[in-house]
This record gives structure tokens, sequence and C-alpha cells, in this order.
């Protein structure tokens, strides 16, 4: 049985997938915590405060409690209750559920995503029209529990994943690296395959060389170009889960997003077993409960051959 900080006294686990799954999904959470403090802070500035940004320990410009989290994680957690509650797929759930998140007043939201959904509870639309000011990582930092609930087919997720990122962004870019990281999950979630990683990469650059990473261009805006530098930087010049978020949310700028997803990809390739325990204990316990109910039902969205393995 798999036994960590803050788990569920009802939680029953042990496969590697599941162990994969968590540490995934926990890891999006422990990156959007970690981040929030230096998140729109410089490298510079966070050197200057911290030394190295390596606690959970809360504040920055949101003023959060420590192992508080962000719309990045929440927004996450609306998907995967909209794909529980409807049990399977199901792009109007989610668009409720986001308008349900937000008529909570949620700590933070982006404008692309206030965007579309305002535009949803206007319109009942689910795709807002294609525009250059919807290239955020908007749509990329919540995908996660479509992944884990279509592990089965490369393609479906694929397509899955651009409905729900089309209700609040229609942008190539945005498209691309939605897919792309999506992609890259499976494969980690499914075989711990970071060479496949790289091959994903490496096919993502060759069809947007915008994304071009080596040597890392110094950006670190909500743009999902920069968001997917810096976080390629840190998953593939990293060994360890620490050594992954610590690199990517000390470049400062929106690190609670570039942690968050750095989080997703490093979750997944080390397993919840590979996160620091002083983070998992500080993560917001409401949180990690949700994390660990969804988590186990997302993957049973996956169909039996998945569960088979669970």
């Amino acid at each position: 049985m798999i036994s960590f900080p803050n788990q569920p006294a009802s939680f029953q686990g042990g496969s590697v997938l599941l162990d994969r799954a968590l540490g995934s999904f926990l890891g999006v959470a422990i990156g959007d915590a970690l981040g929030a403090t230096v998140e729109f802070m410089t490298a510079g500035e966070i050197a200057g405060r911290y030394q190295i940004h390596q606690e959970i320990i809360g504040g920055g410009w949101l003023n959060l409690k420590p192992g508080g989290v962000t719309d990045d994680t929440e927004m996450a957690l609306a998907l995967g209750s909209a794909l529980i509650a409807s049990g399977g797929w199901n792009p109007r759930a989610i668009a409720d559920a986001f308008v349900t998140w937000v008529r909570g007043n949620p700590v933070d939201i982006g404008n692309a995503c206030r965007r579309g959904i305002s535009r949803y509870i206007a319109d009942g639309s689910l795709c807002a029209p294609p525009a250059d000011e919807n290239g955020g990582n908007g749509a990329a930092m919540r995908n996660l529990p479509t992944v884990l609930a279509s592990l089965a087919s490369e393609e479906l997720l694929i397509e899955r994943s651009l409905e729900q990122a089309h209700i609040t962004h229609n942008h190539p870019k945005s498209d691309a690296a939605t897919a792309a990281l999506a992609r890259m999950t499976r494969r980690l979630l499914l075989a711990g395959e970071q060479a496949a990683c790289n091959q994903i990469a490496d096919h993502l650059i060759a069809r947007h060389p915008a994304f071009g990473f080596k040597p890392w261009p110094g950006k670190t805006s909500g743009y999902v170009v920069d968001t997917v530098q810096t976080v390629f930087d840190g998953f593939f010049n990293t060994g360890s889960f620490e050594a992954c978020l610590v690199r990517v949310v000390n470049r400062g700028g929106d690190a609670d997003t570039t942690g968050a997803l750095a989080g997703q990809l490093a979750g997944a390739l080390y397993g919840v077993q590979g996160i620091p325990v002083r983070w998992l204990k500080k993560l917001d316990p409401a949180v990690t409960t949700a994390i660990y109910i969804q988590t186990q039902k997302l993957l049973k969205l996956s169909g039996p051959d998945i569960m088979a393995t669970i």
C-alpha cells in the first residue's frame, strides 16, 4: 500500500500507474503552491529575498496561506469533478463547472479564462473564437484530469484536450502546447518514458520553432511559448522532482503555472514517492484529499484495460 502525509484514511492503492498519477496531480498542486509565492517576481528579486526559493510558505501577491493553491489547481479540480459527475467526457459539464468555480470568487483567474467563461455564460457556446489574445497557458495548466480519464487512446486524448481548451482558449500555439504536454504526461504515466517526451518535444518544436528552449530564452510570462520553454528547460535538465520544480519556480514570472506544469511532468516521471515529504505535508489537506479521490475515479474513466493495471 502507498502511504503519504495527509493521505485520506479511505485511500487504497499500490500500482506503479497510480503512484505516477497521484504524483502528477499532486505535482500540479505542489508546483502551484510553491510557485505562487514568487509569481511575478524576477529571478534576481527571488535570489535577493530567498537566495533559493524551495519551501512552501504561502504569501506572494495573492497572500496565500502556506500550502494554498491558485487557479491552476482549482480549475483542474473543477474539470475533474465535472468528468466524474458525468461519468465520462462532457464538455458542457466542464464549462458549467468553470462557471460554478468563477461564481465562488476564486483567488485568481486569467484574462482568457475569464473572457471564455463569461462568453459561455452569455451565449452557451463551447468554443472561443480564434484570437491572438488566447495564446496564454490557461488551457494547458488545467488539463491533467483529461489525461487521467483518456489514457486508453492518444488520439482521443488530443481531441478531448483541445475540446476543453477551446472553452476559453483558441490559438494554434496554445493548442499545440496543450496537446504536447498531454501526450508527454500520458507516456510518462503509462511507461515512464522520458525519451518519448524528448521526441514529443522535438516534434512540437519542428512544427512550431518558437517553442525551442535550447538555450533557455529567459522569458517567463503567461504566454504559452514562454511557459513551455521554462517547463521543458527544468524537466529535461534535472534529475529529481525537487530539482525540477526549484529550477523552474526560481525563474519567476508566471511561476505558479510553470511550477504546476513542471510538477505535472515530474510527478508523472518520478511518482508520488519522489515528491519531498516536507512539501506533501505543507499542501492544503483539503486539496490533497480531493486529488486522492479524483485521481482514482478519473483513472477508472479510462476504461477496463487501464483499471486492470491499478
